[in-house]
Formats: C-alpha cells, sequence, structure tokens
C-alpha cells in the first residue's frame, strides 16, 4: 500500500521551492551515506533506540555508517526533514542496502529471521 503524500498540485506554486529546501541538506547528506555504506543507522543523542540498532549491529560483526543528528531537546527541525523523506516516524532510521528497513525493533526481527543476512549477501 503505498504511503499517501500531498501532491505537488495540491502545494501553491508561491510555497513549493520553500517545501523542496527545507532542510534539503541533512535529507542529501543521508543519501549520500545510504548510497556510499551497505548499513546505516540514523539517530540521536539521549535516545536509547539507537544505541540498541548499533549494538545489534555491531554484536552481528556487522560494519555500519552511524549519523546522529541533535538530541531530544535539539535538532527536531532538521530531523522532521528526515522523518517527511522517508516516512518514518522515529528514530533510528535503519537502512540496508539502499532500503530503509525500519528502526531498532524491525532490525532486530531481521537478524533473528535471518533476512538481514540475506539483504547483505
Amino acid at each position: 500500500m503505498p504511503r499517501s503524500i500531498l501532491d505537488e498540485a495540491h502545494i501553491h506554486p508561491a510555497i513549493r521551492e520553500a517545501v523542496a529546501a527545507s532542510h534539503a541538506d541533512i535529507v542529501r547528506e543521508v543519501q549520500a551515506a545510504v548510497a556510499a555504506h551497505a548499513v546505516v543507522v540514523v539517530g540521536m543523542r539521549q535516545n536509547p533506540m539507537p544505541k540498541k540498532a548499533r549494538r545489534l549491529l555491531e554484536d552481528k560483526g556487522i560494519a555500519h555508517h552511524y549519523l546522529e543528528y541533535g538530541s531530544y531537546l535539539s535538532g527536531w527541525r532538521r530531523r522532521n526533514a528526515l522523518k517527511m523523506w522517508t516516512g518514518w516516524p522515529t528514530f533510528p532510521m535503519v537502512f540496508v542496502k539502499g532500503v530503509l528497513v525500519g528502526g531498532a525493533s524491525d532490525l532486530q526481527k531481521l537478524i533473528e529471521s535471518g533476512e538481514l543476512a540475506k539483504l547483505l549477501a
């Protein structure tokens, strides 16, 4: 089922550039990391779930690239651009070979099922 995204035709032309440019730098940075690394974890300080995701990967000996953006009280506006881009509402955001696989709990399920090993093969 495709997620619902407001069609560009329903965004007034006067604000389209503002919508497209809003914190585009953070999106480009994550896109570049996802293109350059097999596994990328995007997280934030003080949130235990990005740490859990990284620990799961480290315990399996899986190399990953980590990007951290702010904390609960800082950087939330920039992180919103990532949420809008991916449609994923929480952190971490875990990417495997260019595909968003979810957060720490989703990653754990992939590891336990053997699916992550297949994705990385």
